[in-house]
Formats: structure tokens, C-alpha cells, sequence
């Protein structure tokens, strides 16, 4: 199925028919990340059975996922994995497969093997923005505990149609970074603990939509690089101006874009970035040069010391104590780059941030 970024928004005179008959709020699309299946399960079990809406929820994970079964598990509402091209229903939770963007269009949904955004796949700002294009104020945008700021950019979209913003109180969050992010640069209509989020959404989806406008340009065009319909960025495309910074994916020219007082970046191949995603790949790929580095120094040590054993075994001390010599400037090198990685480690157990292995477990990332 082809997602037209070309199409007329749902805020225009010509929206189908579909989107015209929509009096209210039907569509609520939730973001998670770290520390985000507790709320998960706290929100889908609060929904009433004849909630008058469809909800969508992805939540970054890794290559297996078995969230549709706990929230089936609490929910009233049914709760299923999303299917590309599946038409949605009312009354129905669906759930974003692991490495597949899940978008909306028209009474459709689509799965998408498109570039990562902030890392993830699925990523939470292209649902949002999809949602936005096919749903205006129709959409209710949800965002709960996670890091970094994957969802706010879906957000201001949301909103930039006449949608509605909530986000979970950072306070009631196990890693508030993305709730913070929202909280930052989008007028957030409603921030409420998870315990309270259930209840208002029922509330919600029972009442009149407002008016939808329409979509940003640059909205309809990212939705469409998610969607894998437009797969680099011409000059006529461009969402922003040309940085010095090079992509962490796929190490391409990255785009900077100003998204209001957000920072945001995206490559010619689709991998999109707020700021803090791009620090954050960054800092990883800087840990795997100093791992690369500090074992290419423990094996130069450890051949080195081979050497000097050998030449001493055959009472050439002058080569000999060369390798030694060498070994000696190895282990050096090694035992200043294992004080960098014990330091990074230090700071990021200091900070409270999500650790790097953590980062691979159902949504801890």
C-alpha cells in the first residue's frame, strides 16, 4: 500500500470521508520506552470494554517481544500484534512487532522496515506522525517513562494538527528523559500519573474533536521517508541545513533541523536524531573504539612479551629487552584505556542513566 506524503491532510476541505464523519476522539497512540510496561499495563487495564477508540502502543524492544500477551493479560480491551495492511477496529489494542515502524493510514495499518529513529525501530515519532496525518484532532498522543526524547517531535506533530498531548508525570516515571523532553517543547495538554492516564482517556475519546489543520510540509515528508517512500532528501526536500556532523548509522552528512527551539537531525538515508540520540550514539561508538583499542593493545603487549621470552631463550638480550621494552609501552596504553572505560562507567552509574546492556532488554532502552 502506498502512503502518499502528497495527500491532502485532514485538516483540508477534500479529507475523506472517513476522517469527516469522525465527531470524536478515536485514536490514542502510546509511546514507551524504559520503565514503561508498568504504566503499560496500568493504563490498558483502566480502559473500559466499549471504549469508542483504537489504541496503538509501541514501546522499544529488542528482537523479541511478548508484550501483546501482558497487556492482554490485564486489559479488557482485545490486544493483538499489528498486521501491515490489517484494517483497524475500535474497542482493539495493537502493538508494533519488534523491528517494524508501525503507521496508520487511512483505516489501515502499515509496517515499515524504515531507517531507525533515535535509535529504535520501531520508533515512536513515526506512529505519531502518521497518526497525525490520517487523524488530526481525532488523535490522542501518549507518552510515557522511557530515556532520551523519542516522541516529542511525533508530539509537536500531533498537536500541530489540533490533536491532543499527554504525557505520564515525570515524577511517577522509572526514567523520566522522554516525558521531560515532551514536557520541554510541547504544550502539553494533560501531565498525570499512569494510575490517572486510563480514566482521562475514556473521558477523552467521549468527547467532540476539535478542528484538525493542516499537517506541516515537513511532517508529511518524514512520515513518508518511515514509510520508505522517499528514501533520501533532495535539495527541494530538505527539512533543514546541511551540518558537518556525520551520521551515527550509517556515517552519511546529517541534516539539522529546527524543529521550534528543538534540535533535531536526520541523514539522507532517513536515520533520524533528536540532539540527545545523537550524543548518546556517539558515546557508543566511542566505547567500541576504546574496547577495540585497549584489546589491539593487549595483544601487541602480550605478543611482545612472546618475543622477548623467545630472544631470551636464545641469549639475544639485546632484542629481547627491545620487546620488553615494547610490551612495557603496550600494557602503558592498555592500562590508560581500561582508567577511560572504568571513568565512563563510573558516570553513567553516577547519573542514573540506563546501562549499555541493560539497553538490549524489553523496553529498557
Amino acid at each position: 500500500m502506498a502512503y502518499d506524503r502528497n495527500r491532502i491532510s485532514p485538516g483540508s476541505e477534500n479529507a475523506t470521508s472517513a476522517r469527516q464523519e469522525a465527531r470524536n476522539r478515536f485514536v490514542i497512540v502510546i509511546g514507551a520506552s524504559a520503565g514503561g510496561v508498568e504504566p503499560l499495563k496500568q493504563i490498558v487495564s483502566d480502559l473500559p470494554a466499549d471504549l469508542p477508540a483504537a489504541v496503538f502502543v509501541v514501546l522499544h524492544v529488542g528482537q523479541v517481544s511478548y508484550l501483546p500477551a501482558i497487556l492482554a493479560r490485564v486489559a479488557t480491551l482485545k490486544t493483538s500484534v499489528a498486521k501491515n495492511g490489517a484494517k483497524f477496529k475500535t474497542g482493539n489494542i495493537y502493538v508494533a512487532p519488534p523491528g517494524f515502524h508501525l503507521l496508520l493510514h487511512g483505516d489501515h495499518m502499515m509496517l515499515r522496515r524504515g531507517p531507525r529513529e533515535n535509535l529504535a525501530r520501531p520508533a515512536i515519532d513515526p506512529l505519531f506522525r502518521s497518526a497525525a496525518l490520517s487523524y488530526g484532532a481525532s488523535v490522542i498522543g501518549v507518552l510515557l517513562s522511557g530515556s532520551l526524547s523519542d516522541g516529542t517531535a511525533g508530539l509537536r506533530a500531533i498537536k500541530a494538527v489540533g490533536g491532543l498531548a499527554i504525557v505520564q508525570h515525570p515524577k511517577d516515571t522509572l526514567v523520566p528523559s522522554m516525558v521531560e523532553s515532551a514536557l520541554r517543547y510541547v504544550e502539553v495538554d494533560h501531565c498525570l500519573p499512569a494510575a490517572k492516564l486510563g480514566g482521562l482517556l475514556a473521558k477523552l475519546t467521549a468527547e467532540p474533536a476539535g478542528e484538525s489543520f493542516a499537517a506541516p510540509p515537513a511532517v508529511r515528508l518524514e512520515a513518508a521517508i518511515a514509510a520508505q517512500e522517499h528514501s533520501t532528501m533532495q535539495e527541494e526536500d530538505r527539512l533543514g541545513e546541511l551540518s558537518v556532523f556525520t551520521c551515527p548509522e550509517c556515517h552519511g552528512p546529517l541534516w539539522e533541523i529546527e524543529d521550534g527551539d528543538m534540535l533535531r537531525y536526520r541523514c539522507h538515508t532517513g536515520h533520524a536524531f533528536t540532539a540527545d540520540a545523537v550524543m548518546e550514539a556517539q558515546a557508543i561508538e566511542a566505547d567500541e573504539i576504546l574496547w577495540s583499542l585497549l584489546r589491539s593493545h593487549q595483544q601487541r603487549a602480550g605478543f611482545a612479551r612472546r618475543m622477548a621470552e623467545r630472544e631470551n631463550t636464545r641469549d639475544r638480550s639485546e632484542l629481547a629487552a627491545e620487546f620488553g621494552r615494547r610490551a612495557t609501552e603496550y600494557e602503558a596504553d592498555a592500562a590508560l584505556i581500561e582508567s577511560i572505560l572504568e571513568s565512563r562507567r563510573v558516570q553513567v552509574t553516577g547519573n542514573g542513566s540506563v546501562d549499555e546492556e541493560s539497553k538490549h532488554k524489553e523496553g529498557k532502552g
